[in-house]
């Protein structure tokens, strides 16, 4: 069954298994895929993956990545190289689909080149430099730029888009009571968090004929934050306002190892990539490392570490009639048969499996593995954080 056929409204998947929105760090200096990056989504097509979702792209220059690389789709100049990454990809019959995003607070204003912006002026544990407030026209423009964006994706041959509404991003942010503080219609009630989604996803359909999915963190470590009876209210009001599917995953990066889950954190990449650690003087990195690694089997980590959004989807999905499609930690085929043949999602998505191995759906179709190998040490989810995104298998102790 996974590797059937399915239909998700008119988007047809060559078969259930998806490879989830990973920032890979191979756009150019303007934000457009590089040939890299082309050849690379060429090459999972051809490894018969399902389905892409591109690595986010910002709408906003107020809303851009810390990261380096970022894909960017907030003005016209990119489309050309666009089309020849959608072309690259239906070469093989595979959909793809444009993630777009605003980063809200989770980014850096020094980076930017401008004060970033939240729905509430809160500060972010990894980026404490102080976001501004969102007036109402502030956010009417955001609107706009999510809107926008997506006409843009659909010039470009994308099959859909999909909303980042996960990970403490700026929709995210809105969303969730943690994140989301206002007194005024785009806050408070579950209704008014929902706002600003509602407006961009009817903005959307009333500009282009492309279905919108969302990617959305069903529950975070918020005090406060999103809890799984939220987030099914939140996905029925935006059934109601035109979804198309949800993507049910977990987590903030202020939460450290919710979203991405290993057995130890992986202190050596830390202090390898991670700022302030990363600049640290030799000797005295050197000395902190140490402690670091003495004391990390004593750090808790999230539990469990396989399959674990797979009960908030399965909540989820009796409750919805479009397509829901689950991440985090599914790396065996017979739990990915388990997960669509009784019903728990309508798909599975992957990230770092596809980092580690980029041919793995070919393996797993064709009897050559049972399981991806990628073995979660969470390197791939830090290296990010100055160059491109690679698997680093090996190189864990």
């Amino acid at each position: 069954m996974i590797f059937d056929n399915v239909n998700f409204g008119n988007i047809k998947l060559k078969n259930r298994i998806i490879r989830s929105a990973t920032h890979d760090g191979l756009a150019d200096s303007n934000g457009a895929p590089t040939e890299k990056l082309i050849r690379k989504y060429e090459y999972l097509a051809k490894n018969e993956v399902g389905c892409i979702i591109t690595g986010y792209a910002g709408v906003s220059e107020n809303g851009m990545s810390p990261y380096p690389a970022m894909l960017k789709i907030h003005n016209d100049q990119n489309l050309d190289e666009y089309k020849k990454l959608v072309s690259a990809v239906h070469k093989y019959n595979t959909p793809i689909i444009l993630q777009i995003a605003h980063c809200g607070r989770q980014t850096s204003s020094k980076v930017i080149g401008c004060q970033k912006v939240a729905p509430t002026a809160k500060r972010h544990l990894f980026y404490p430099d102080k976001a501004k407030e969102l007036t109402k026209n502030d956010i009417e423009q955001i609107i706009e730029d999510f809107i926008t964006a997506s006409v843009r994706a659909e010039k470009c041959g994308f099959d859909a888009v999909q909303l980042h509404g996960g990970h403490g991003y700026l929709l995210h942010d809105f969303l969730s009571p943690y994140g989301n503080n206002r007194k005024d219609i785009w806050g408070g009630s579950t209704e008014n968090r929902c706002r600003i989604v509602i407006e961009i996803i009817k903005g959307i359909k009333s500009k282009t004929t492309l279905p919108v999915w969302i990617k959305l963190s069903a529950e975070d470590g918020r005090k406060g934050g999103m809890n799984i009876e939220e987030s099914i209210k939140i996905c029925k009001i935006l059934e109601n306002a035109g979804l198309d599917a949800v993507e049910i995953s977990c987590g903030t990066v202020e939460d450290g190892m919710r979203t991405m889950r290993s057995k130890i954190m992986p202190m050596e990449a830390v202090f390898e990539y991670r700022e302030p650690c990363a600049s640290f003087p030799k000797h005295f990195k050197k000395f902190a490392l140490g402690c670091a690694t003495a004391i990390n089997p004593l750090i808790k980590q999230p539990a469990p570490l396989e399959n674990f959004n797979v009960s908030n989807a399965e909540k989820i999905k009796k409750e919805l009639s479009i397509p829901v499609i689950v991440v985090g930690g599914i790396h065996k085929l017979d739990d990915m048969e388990s997960i669509v043949s009784t019903g728990k999602a309508d798909a599975i998505s992957m990230c770092r499996p596809f980092i580690c191995e980029p041919n793995l759906v070919h393996k797993l179709k064709t009897g050559k593995q049972t399981a991806a190998k990628c073995i979660m040490c969470n390197f791939c989810g830090l290296v990010i954080e100055k160059g491109e995104t690679k698997c680093l298998y090996g190189k864990i102790k």
